[in-house]
């Protein structure tokens, strides 16, 4: 699928989800003032954080589009890495640490007792389920029309069903929390809604964060495109053994591809040279993600064992040829 469709797909996603978000927090913020709830207004602190976190991934659609440039020869798509971790940080300041402080000043204050205006914060709270779950739904859509599979690696799209659907479970909690004050006289039910709010929230946000600490420090290609690349390198007429294969995802699009190759004896400069710019394309065409090629031509020992120094085969001629031409093809992709 093309990556630009999908970026206006997950951009359309994201503003469903702030849209929803921001007229829910108002909603929320109004209502728990109102009925002077706890766990209305750890709500309302969970629907600005989500706000705020979509702000981030606009911001990380907008950014890691940007083009390569002379501080960043790689390009910017670790942007998206960067936001997304920023809205995991969000998530949990905003949201889950606020909820959990309004459960404990709930407990420790002892809470006024008198539900009145709690039927008005019920309704909003039903309210907000339903657009909740409608910007929850968008997500899952396009998460699930994704011909490539790729929608749950988009940290973007990643973190709006995560607080989507962290929203819907936490509104729950809030409406049976608010509805068992009411039933009972306890403010401890409310409380306890307030303090697991604040919780699930927190587990989110570490699940998100070390997603993207992962990707921010070099996280390799999926399995499969590993596989895929290693099978058309093995498969190229030239190429007798891959010896190894390192990859690193750059963004969404674009992955850094070294594979160290021993080429079949006999080439010379000229030759190897002209194989590795040959290879590198084929490879680009075959896999449109793996846009930095680089090429080191080596000796693999025959037996597996880990890399020696040795003569090469073919020759003199061959030995310069394969050195001078690992080289070229490095200059090669590093200029592609």
């Amino acid at each position: 699928m093309d990556q630009d469709s999908s970026d206006g797909r997950t951009r359309l996603t994201v503003l469903v989800a702030l849209t929803a978000n921001l007229l829910i927090a108002v909603a929320k913020l109004v209502g728990g003032l109102f009925a002077g709830s706890p766990a209305l207004l750890s709500e309302a602190a969970h629907s600005v954080a989500d706000s705020c976190n979509e702000v981030f991934l606009l911001a990380a659609l907008r950014r890691s589009k940007k083009p390569p440039d002379r501080r960043h020869p790689f390009g910017y798509g670790k942007e998206r890495f960067f936001w997304s971790l920023l809205a995991a940080v969000g998530i949990f300041v905003m949201g889950g640490c606020f909820s959990v402080f309004q459960g404990f000043e709930a407990l420790s204050s002892g809470a006024h007792e008198s539900t009145d205006g709690y039927v008005v914060g019920l309704v909003v709270l039903a309210l907000a389920l339903v657009f909740e779950g409608a910007s929850l739904l968008r997500a899952l859509h396009q998460v699930r029309n994704d011909p490539d599979a790729e929608g749950m690696r988009d940290p973007a799209l990643r973190t709006v069903v995560a607080e989507d659907g962290t929203a819907v479970l936490g509104v729950t909690l809030a409406i049976i929390g608010m509805a068992l004050h009411m039933t009972t006289g306890q403010v401890a039910w409310e409380a306890s809604a307030s303090f697991a709010i604040g919780l699930l929230l927190v587990y989110v946000a570490y699940r998100l964060g070390r997603e993207a600490r992962d990707q921010l420090i070099g996280e390799a290609a999926d399995p499969a495109l590993q596989r895929r690349i290693r099978e058309l390198l093995a498969a190229e007429p030239e190429i007798d053994n891959v010896a190894s294969l390192l990859t690193m995802r750059l963004g969404m699009d674009s992955t850094l591809v070294a594979a160290r190759v021993d080429l079949v004896p006999g080439m010379d400069s000229e030759q190897v040279e002209l194989v590795s710019v040959r290879i590198k394309r084929a490879l680009a065409r075959a896999e449109p993600a793996a846009d930095q090629v680089f090429l080191d031509i080596t000796e693999a020992p025959p037996d597996g064992s880990p890399e020696r120094p040795g003569p090469r085969r073919g020759g003199p001629r061959a030995r310069d040829g394969a050195r001078r031409g690992g080289e070229t093809g490095r200059g090669a992709a590093a200029r592609g």
